[in-house]
């Protein structure tokens, strides 16, 4: 693939073709053209250099703006040629342009790139020569509407020199609106423009003109397209009996840590081994034919090199799902990826269904399944776990005992050669046990095939994506603003909002979200009231509410004259509410009716409680079972401390409340959530960015 850059009269042309205000411009070749060019472009105008080798015009000195005459057109002419030479001794210059000095205006960038994963997105944002280190832009995976580029322009922080701020005028935000729809448009039709990157756009009080651009053109382009896909079958994890290939007597091996886990299955188990009659007592075959039995499900745990013959004799024997355990494939080089791709052609051929390869295998609690090599299982529970990384699926199953979290299913997909997070999400959106999804994802092999089925997944149940690579390092060498500014992370997360997923960056964060909302469901709004006995956690409340977008109510009259009865004189008649510390669990009680009884007012409750001489902390816990059931709100506890409130925290759990240790991640994981319903209502209008 051939990739080369437009010179900036190329890109010109290009963009006024399609309507795209640009400056007038010439392009002169040599010193004796310049004055009668100059001439005919007008004054003032600016001059820059035109080279393959020079990117960055402004860093070579290959500008100069503020040219008057001709006689100071060829003065710049002679400047610039010693300034990129100066610069870059092996740059070519192959000219100038000589363009109209456009008068400034609100500096905007708009880019576009094309995604491995994703296609073609879009990048809008504050432009200029900080553009890099202001990092104010809003992405978008194309497609875009009118209303996604007006969202766009909301989202970011300096939206407001937009609409007008201070002393400066209102700019045209319709007209830059249609300008980055036109260059949406133009970008989708173009499958040879790659990326590209106008910057700056200057916005007027009427009208907006490009006045750099740089289009990149690729002779090969690599479309990204929707692949068709056989649907994964909603029956195929229901199994009801499971073949184990490469099962072994010998403990230190996979085969035996997986055929172990295997022992607790409810339904027909065959361990498959040539060597040997019996393991841990059961009756092992020496290959697939020989089990008597129909199979529904084949771990295969043995060197790469005989996974394709197993294959084919899963195949034969009418085996509608392998899990491939195995390494050695794709993972680990150009060898690899030719025993996967022949392993995938073999299954298609029989209609067989590839989980992996190089994957830990799957749990599913419910059922007593547990084809992975993990030395423990996890408690059935209602989040379903599909991560790309088995070390991280071994850490969260091991974290997830003492912490009392269960799963409806833990997905390891390896390579996804043939099943991929969009048949599991698919898998999990329709199991009655599952109430929340969390992702692990490090690649997304079929970006709009993702989106179209989350998307779909994520108006039925909450999903939560944490992606790994947030690193800048690949930035460094992107060839344009917009690379750098809408690199591979930065899409995802573009990608997991236009889907309705709720990112995250921590593991943590991505538990304690999926956890309320597995427990609580989506609030009905963003409206939030705070109940604390300790003055110094409300005042840190109200810090956390206004650091992660969520809105504090301000209490009617009405619903302030009730508290006023049930509370100290000297309350602070605001929320959040400071019961003050000598609040007993009958005041905490009191307080609770009040709000029930106005539970039109709020959509979310943080109910924070410390040890105290005076409160019992087992009946404030009681309480607030009771304030739940009462209301249709999300309840969030806070119950904060050590072994005093042990059992308090136990009957929350009891109750299905969660409860969060720590006030800011309380605040974080409801900020996530209502974020997400803020995008959902407004498609990213009036949202905080997080």
């Amino acid at each position: 693939m051939t990739r080369t850059m437009l010179s900036e009269p190329e890109g010109y042309a290009l963009l006024k073709d399609q309507g795209i205000p640009v400056p007038e411009f010439y392009v002169v070749r040599t010193r004796q053209e310049v004055a009668d060019a100059a001439d005919q472009v007008g004054y003032p105008l600016v001059m820059k250099v035109l080279s393959p080798q020079v990117i960055h015009k402004s860093d070579a000195g290959g500008v100069r703006t503020g040219i008057l005459s001709g006689a100071d057109a060829e003065t710049a002419f002679d400047t610039l040629t010693d300034n990129v030479k100066a610069f870059d001794p092996s740059a070519i210059i192959s000219g100038f342009v000589l363009e109209q000095q456009k008068e400034k205006g609100l500096e905007i960038l708009v880019g576009g790139r094309t995604d491995p994963s994703f296609g073609k997105v879009i990048t809008v944002g504050m432009g200029g020569t900080l553009v890099e280190l202001i990092r104010d832009v809003s992405i978008r995976v194309l497609p875009v509407t009118y209303e996604d580029i007006d969202a766009m322009l909301r989202e970011l922080q300096a939206y407001r020199l937009i609409t007008g701020y201070r002393n400066e005028p209102a700019r045209d935000k319709e007209g830059l609106i249609t300008l980055i729809d036109q260059v949406a448009r133009f970008f989708i039709r173009s499958p040879a423009i790659v990326e590209f990157d106008l910057n700056p756009v200057f916005l007027y009080e009427k009208g907006a003109c490009v006045v750099d651009a740089r289009i990149f053109m690729s002779d090969t382009p690599e479309e990204v397209s929707v692949q068709p896909q056989p649907p994964l079958s909603p029956e195929i994890l229901n199994a009801r009996s499971i073949a184990l290939i490469g099962a072994t007597p010998e403990p230190n091996k996979v085969g035996y840590a997986v055929l172990r886990n295997l022992l607790a299955f409810p339904g027909k188990l065959f361990p498959v081994n040539p060597k040997h009659q019996t393991i841990l007592g059961r009756t092992v075959y020496p290959d697939l034919g020989s089990v008597p039995d129909h199979i529904d499900i084949a771990v295969i745990v043995v060197p790469a090199r005989f996974v394709p013959k197993i294959v084919q004799e899963a195949g034969e024997k009418g085996i509608p799902l392998v899990i491939i355990v195995s390494s050695g494939f794709r993972e680990s080089g150009k060898a690899g990826g030719e025993l996967e791709h022949q392993v995938l052609t073999i299954a298609r051929h029989y209609n067989i269904r590839i989980m992996g390869p190089n994957c830990l295998g799957l749990m599913l609690p419910h059922q007593g399944i547990n084809t992975t090599f993990d030395p423990i299982s996890p408690k059935p529970g209602k989040i379903a776990f599909i991560s790309q990384s088995g070390a991280i699926i071994s850490t969260i199953v091991d974290w997830s005992l003492p912490e009392e979290i269960g799963f409806s299913a833990v997905v390891s997909i390896g390579n996804q050669a043939d099943l991929s997070f969009e048949d599991f999400l698919v898998y999990a959106g329709n199991d009655p046990h599952t109430r929340a999804i969390i992702l692990y994802i490090e690649e997304i092999r079929n970006g709009k095939r993702f989106m179209e089925i989350a998307g779909g997944i994520t108006q039925k149940k909450p999903v939560v994506a944490i992606k790994s690579g947030s690193s800048r390092i690949g930035r460094m060498t992107a060839a344009s603003h917009t690379g750098s500014l809408s690199g591979s992370f930065e899409v995802y997360q573009a990608a997991f909002w236009e889907s309705g997923i709720i990112p995250v960056r921590s593991m943590r964060e991505a538990f304690q979200t999926a956890e309320l909302l597995s427990s609580e469901g989506y609030p009905k709004g963003i409206r939030a009231i705070v109940i604390s006995n300790a003055g110094g956690f409300a005042v840190l409340s109200s810090d956390y509410a206004e650091l992660f977008g969520i809105e504090l109510v301000d209490f009617p009259p009405a619903v302030l004259a009730e508290l006023d009865t049930i509370l100290p004189a000297d309350w602070n008649r605001r929320n959040p509410v400071d019961m003050v510390g000598d609040a007993s669990a009958d005041r905490f009680a009191r307080t609770f009716d009040v709000m029930i009884k106005n539970q039109d007012t709020w959509d979310i409750a943080f109910v924070i409680a410390v040890p105290s001489a005076i409160s019992d902390p087992v009946r404030v816990a009681n309480e607030l079972v009771r304030f739940s059931k009462n209301t249709h709100k999300m309840i969030v506890g806070c119950m904060i401390g050590g072994d005093s409130m042990k059992t308090p925290l136990r009957i929350l759990r009891d109750a299905g409340i969660p409860n969060f240790p720590d006030l800011e991640d309380a605040f974080k994981a409801v900020g996530n959530i209502c974020h997400h319903i803020c995008w959902e209502e407004y498609r990213g209008k009036n949202c905080r960015p997080v």
